[in-house]
């Protein structure tokens, strides 16, 4: 085992687990939002996980061949 691959476990998990967040944060969040608030908080809240939720997938991907 080399020195770099000491995180290997910690992002394999971070790649796991991010599909799995988002997906349940986005249909819980977003109702909740809606029920609180009002609908336009819902909309920006669907937004604004919707995005992070996209960048949080393509910052945690893991390309075949690239290390």
């Amino acid at each position: 085992m080399t020195a770099d691959s000491s995180g290997r476990p910690v992002l394999r998990a971070l790649v796991a687990f991010t599909p799995l967040v988002g997906s349940l944060a986005f249909p819980l969040l977003v109702p909740l939002l809606m029920l609180r608030y009002n609908l336009a908080v819902g909309l920006i809240g669907a937004v604004m996980i919707g995005t992070l939720w996209f960048v949080a997938m393509l910052r945690s991907s893991e390309m075949p061949g690239h290390s």
